[in-house]
């Protein structure tokens, strides 16, 4: 039988209103030692930034901005993950190169033209990542010579998903070290030395 419910109470919407994000709120200070997890942006918790791969690259890059971040997911219509591009594929050559190879100007580049695709997209596993610390993490980092480190985890369907990432500028700034973005094979050796004085 059901009973008689009451309606809510309403009110109107006033002016000026935001809406309730996820947020994840990582340490301020690691060490080498310190769980892995310590300095992952996990997207069960934080909400990833995406870009469909047929946008152009000034959206691309406006959208890092806004965001406060150096890498987005790039999807297709149906939100399945078609690679990542970075501020470094936007601010580095291949942007010059693909105008003076195609013949068009900086605006009609889309994320597709300079993007990391799926197929040459190397990641981390969640699994292993879960047992690491935060020096295993930026081992992986300078062996690869990249800024970011996508992980991925197994679902039971045995497909993978997205769960995260690692971010170089992030990890340096919970070290208590500064680093060059751009060089990061280089720059994670001086941190390590850096952190040992």
């Amino acid at each position: 039988m059901l009973r008689d419910y009451s309606a809510l109470t309403s009110v109107m919407l006033q002016p000026g209103v935001g809406y309730a994000q996820p947020s994840q709120t990582l340490p301020e200070k690691v060490t080498l030692e310190d769980s892995a997890l310590q300095v992952f942006t996990d997207f069960q918790r934080t909400t990833a930034v995406i870009i469909l791969s047929g946008d152009t690259m000034d959206e691309a890059h406006r959208r890092m901005i806004q965001r406060g971040v150096r890498l987005l997911l790039v999807v297709d219509q149906d939100r399945k993950v078609m690679g990542v591009i970075t501020a470094n594929d936007i601010l580095a050559e291949k942007p010059v190169q693909m105008i003076a190879q195609r013949g068009i100007r900086r605006e009609e580049l889309l994320v597709r033209d300079v993007m990391t695709p799926q197929e040459r997209l190397d990641v981390l596993s969640f699994a292993d990542v879960r047992a690491a610390k935060v020096g295993h993490v930026v081992a992986s980092l300078r062996k690869s010579g990249r800024q970011h480190a996508v992980v991925v985890e197994v679902e039971d369907t045995g497909r993978q998903k997205v769960r995260g990432v690692f971010s170089a500028t992030q990890i340096a700034r919970q070290l208590g070290v500064t680093i060059q973005t751009s060089q990061v094979a280089l720059t994670f050796s001086e941190i390590e030395a850096m952190l040992a004085r």
